[in-house]
């Protein structure tokens, strides 16, 4: 027999053994609480009987349960509930079963921390999953950054931020922007470009279009956020000199304030309000951004939509 015709034959094997040991393995898992419901069979909260029921097939059963994180994540995302409460036990179980699967960090803890609908608002279970992380997988920068991202993004934790950057900016394998986000973070400068590198960084470092999207929104929103607070500001000097607001960008043009008309990502050209404050002209086509909103106006979310697969 030709060595391709025995490697296709063992290849065959192999697969028709994985398909029948995962098929056993959830026939194991649901018949140790057979009388369950519907959202009680997602997870059992007890990695030891699930390893006990996997009859050696750790990591197989770490990838099911990953992946009905995902789908569980999905469903409730789309669905608008806001209910996640399976979301942490299940992340927890899957890492348990697999401490190396390193998917089940960096997009888990994406899954948990945004507040709703982005998220399932748990910053905190989000925290305790990236430290898990890091403890079994010390060598992996991409874990110190999510862990660093997360402190800055949702705790606002300058010096922890800054201090997990560094910790994996010493690693033999890691991201030319770790040490410059360390530095930054330590001296708490630069907020819109430190935060534009996060969010550079996070689209370099990974290949799931939802999340470089997400990112990429983001960044926009920064922009935004950037260019209104500095329009705001050469609206204030131009007051303080003439002792009124400018009529339009033409006064602010004129003074010497700046060249050309100011406009958004989008292209659209920013609004100047007779109060002196900066708009842009359709806040429901950016989203995230925090600045050039109507009063009483709130941040815009993107739509909701099902997560696909990993991320």
């Amino acid at each position: 027999m030709k060595a391709p015709q025995r490697t296709t034959i063992v290849a065959s094997i192999t697969l028709v053994f994985c398909m029948a040991a995962s098929a056993f393995v959830l026939r194991r898992v649901d018949r140790i609480r057979p009388q369950a419901t519907l959202d009680d069979v997602l997870y059992i909260n007890s990695p030891k009987s699930l390893k006990r029921a996997s009859l050696g097939y750790d990591g197989l059963l770490a990838d099911i349960y990953w992946t009905r994180a995902v789908q569980y994540f999905g469903e409730q995302h789309h669905s608008g509930t806001g209910d996640f409460r399976l979301l942490a036990p299940l992340l927890e179980v899957t890492t348990e079963l697999d401490p190396r699967l390193l998917p089940a960090y960096q997009f888990g803890a994406n899954f948990l921390a945004p507040k709703p609908p982005n998220g399932a608002g748990l910053p905190g279970a989000a925290l305790s999953l990236m430290k898990y992380g890091i403890e079994h997988n010390p060598d992996q920068w991409r874990l110190y950054y999510n862990l660093g991202f997360l402190y800055y993004t949702e705790f606002k934790d300058f010096a922890k931020a800054a201090d997990v950057f560094a910790q994996g900016a010493r690693l033999p394998v890691t991201n030319e922007f770790m040490p410059i986000l360390a530095a930054r973070m330590a001296q708490h400068a630069g907020e819109f470009d430190t935060a534009r590198m996060l969010w550079f960084t996070t689209y370099q470092s990974t290949k799931e279009a939802r999340i470089r999207q997400n990112a990429v929104e983001h960044l926009l929103a920064l922009q935004v956020d950037e260019d209104v607070t500095r329009l705001e500001q050469v609206v204030e000097k131009y007051h303080a000199q003439t002792g009124r607001f400018p009529a339009g960008m033409g006064d602010l043009e004129r003074a010497g304030f700046i060249h050309g008309t100011p406009a958004d990502p989008k292209g659209r050209p920013y609004k100047l309000m007779p109060d002196g404050r900066i708009e842009v002209q359709d806040p429901k086509s950016i989203y995230f951004i925090t600045k050039g909103l109507p009063p009483g106006a709130t941040t815009p979310q993107p739509p909701s939509e099902a997560a696909t697969g990993s991320k």
